[in-house]
């Protein structure tokens, strides 16, 4: 119950996690320790001294009401005062006003010892504190017995630089350490870069470094990098070899086929031989998508402009509206540009006409892709991502078809761009199918 109510509190990166745990437990030990030793071992130390005077003033206080007269005992006060040490001590006739004792409140040690001052000299009558001097009235036989001496006589007085010096050499331990811990934090988060990078589909130079673990952790990263990106090479070979392995018997059939124009059945085998080889150029593409392109600041207006134009030089009705004039945006263009084809092919494929636009949501912009087909319903939006998923029923399997890749392609080409694949429904006139969203990030500055 209590960590969860401190949880909005407590810091959620690894480097300030780490220094709450090694100086949460280190502060508490010292306040601790300078608040109950310290101040037991002072304590005593005050008692002690305020013992020893009080012998001294009870030996003065004897001394002078065994005096004859007041002028003795006036001389004998005197006398004795500076034999002790006392900066004044002599025999007044009356008490001064009442004064109203007030001493600071760190000042835990001068309290003890008035406190013990007052339960050891029933005689005295007042007593008065000013800039570190104490001043005392106690009843005598010929007046009032006034002994002024420093509040040093009786108290430790270093009880709070004590304190203080702890603290400082706290504080400085503290940074030392804070740096010490940046030092060995600083090759975690620069894993953190590489495997965040390496998530987008970017490859950065990482070297292992730092305590034993991390080092540990880090080759373990690099050995998988390694493994990830023979697997994706292999892969894209692989593929490539089958497509090329295929082509030719492929192109045979063609030719064949092409021989037996008077064929009733030739026509279909054609359209089979023709959905073979888009069939094998979906595989092609899917591959691509994880293949290294590099990052590069490109005007996104004018490659979805560019695309669009592409699209309607293919006989399709897609609209384009412009009015975004942001900043350019780091992405890898050959890549996006497969990513938007593919949207533009869903919508126009399922529909009759699409509308692209470009939104800008704080950090973020969006390329927003809509069409007039029947959409999809929002149980199957997470599947319709997924590689060799066809939601035929949902979006009429009459009007294309396809290995039912095409959706899988967008979502790891904004993957590989840090972005996300949004799918909803349009809500123009006039439109109600696909809403795609292309949510890419925007760096800062």
């Amino acid at each position: 119950m209590l960590g969860r109510l401190l949880k909005p509190f407590l810091p959620r990166g690894l480097y300030w996690r780490a220094a709450l745990i090694v100086f949460v437990p280190v502060s508490v030990i010292l306040l601790v320790v300078s608040l109950s030793f310290i101040q037991r071992h002072y304590d005593g130390v005050t008692r002690q001294m305020t013992g020893n005077f009080l012998l001294v003033a009870r030996y003065i206080l004897d001394q002078v009401d065994a005096q004859p007269d007041l002028a003795s005992a006036q001389d004998e006060a005197q006398a004795l005062g500076a034999r002790f040490g006392l900066f004044t001590a002599q025999i007044d006739e009356s008490l001064p006003p009442p004064i109203d004792l007030k001493l600071p409140f760190y000042d835990l040690s001068g309290s003890l010892a008035v406190a013990e001052l007052q339960r050891g000299l029933p005689q005295m009558r007042e007593v008065a504190l000013a800039t570190g001097d104490l001043t005392l009235w106690l009843e005598s036989r010929h007046g009032y017995l006034r002994l002024h001496f420093g509040l040093s006589r009786i108290s430790a007085r270093n009880p709070h630089q004590m304190l203080v010096l702890t603290f400082v050499i706290g504080i400085v331990m503290g940074v030392i350490a804070f740096i010490y811990l940046k030092n060995q934090m600083r090759p975690m988060a620069r894993l953190a870069l590489a495997a965040e990078a390496f998530g987008r589909g970017q490859t950065v130079r990482y070297r292992p470094g730092g305590a034993t673990e991390v080092r540990a952790a880090g080759k373990a990263f690099l050995e998988m990098r390694e493994r990830i990106e023979r697997h994706i090479e292999q892969r894209t070979l692989l593929l490539s070899g089958v497509s090329h392995d295929l082509r030719t018997p492929l192109t045979r059939m063609r030719l064949a086929l092409s021989m037996m124009e008077d064929d009733p059945e030739a026509a279909a085998l054609m359209a089979d031989v023709a959905e073979m080889e888009s069939l094998i150029d979906r595989f092609l593409e899917f591959a691509r998508t994880e293949a290294v392109e590099p990052m590069d600041e490109t005007d996104l207006g004018a490659l979805l402009a560019s695309r669009v134009a592409e699209a309607r030089r293919a006989g399709r009705e897609v609209a384009f509206e412009p009015g975004w004039n942001g900043p350019s945006v780091a992405l890898r263009p050959q890549l996006m540009g497969r990513a938007i084809d593919n949207l533009i092919g869903n919508a126009v494929r399922y529909g009759t006409r699409a509308r692209v636009w470009i939104t800008a949501e704080g950090a973020e912009v969006a390329v927003c892709i809509e069409d007039d087909g029947p959409g999809i319903d929002p149980e199957d939006r997470d599947r319709a991502t997924r590689p060799f998923v066809r939601l035929d029923l949902a979006r009429g399997a009459s009007r294309g078809s396809g290995a039912g890749l095409g959706l899988a392609i967008v979502a790891d080409a904004m993957r590989s761009h840090g972005g996300r694949l949004e799918l909803g429904t349009g809500t123009s006139e006039g439109y109600g199918g696909l809403l795609a969203r292309l949510v890419l990030p925007v760096a800062e500055g």
